[in-house]
């Protein structure tokens, strides 16, 4: 990728910058409501579609954090981004084919996707080879149980989709470190239901994990409820980018 590639118009950098000062406004307001300190939300920017240029635009104005859900998009962005000197934290947030985890231990800091211990055992496996230092992983949680959809499934007794078993697999895995747990609200639920539900899970899970204190929930039109119920981190694109290109 060239530098032109990476280069930000002002104008894309001012609607950036724009779209920004309006999401943490958000944040703030929201932990201002919630008796929360405006410092314990990270902003993860869901860049997925949006080019290099954009990550590279959203670095200079300060954002730390940003998220993916496509490695073949990912791991050339990250590589471009990296490239034209900026170093932001990239999350996976996608559902990811183990066939892949070489390919994302490299770039990643954070994987929030896991809800597998097959999936596990293969960012470990992964990780270990190719990384000197540990892998933040949150596991995704299935708010509602649903098998059909990506998350691991909270009191079941599957030893291979169950929430304890994915999230001890993470836990005894050399290669990572369980950070916490990252969920989006089930279609027709409301947010606070569905966010009311995942605080009690995710105290559950501190109170066998108590270094797992991430919790990655809330989107562009639900962060301020995610907010409410104990997010730690919110993952938003639309609100933040504009309105996302068609996907190819």
């Amino acid at each position: 990728m060239t530098e032109s590639q990476t280069a930000v118009r002002p104008e894309r950098r001012a609607e950036l910058a724009a779209g920004l000062a309006r999401v943490r406004a958000r944040i703030a307001d929201a932990c201002a409501a919630a008796g929360r300190q405006r410092d314990e939300v990270t902003l993860v920017a869901v860049t997925k579609t949006y080019p290099a240029a954009d990550v590279v635009a959203l670095a200079g104005l300060g954002v730390t954090d940003v998220g993916e859900n496509r490695d073949q998009e990912a791991a050339p962005k990250a590589e471009a981004v990296a490239a034209a000197g900026a170093s932001p934290r990239w999350h996976f947030i996608g559902q990811l084919q183990r066939n892949k985890a070489r390919s994302v231990v490299r770039y990643a800091d954070v994987v929030q996707s896991v809800d597998s211990v097959r999936l596990a055992a293969a960012l470990d496996a992964a990780a270990g080879a190719l990384r000197d230092r540990p892998l933040d992983v949150l596991v995704q949680v299935s708010i509602d149980g649903d098998a059909a959809r990506g998350g691991a499934l909270p009191g079941a007794a599957d030893p291979q989709r169950g929430l304890d078993p994915v999230a001890a697999a993470v836990a005894g895995a050399d290669g990572l470190r369980l950070a916490g747990l990252m969920a989006v609200a089930p279609l027709g639920w409301e947010p606070d239901r569905a966010f009311a539900r995942l605080a009690e899970v995710a105290a559950a899970l501190r109170a066998d994990q108590p270094g797992a204190t991430a919790l990655s929930a809330g989107m562009s039109g639900d962060l301020e409820s995610a907010i409410g119920y104990g997010a730690t981190h919110v993952r938003v694109g639309s609100a933040l980018l504009g309105m996302r290109p068609a996907l190819r």
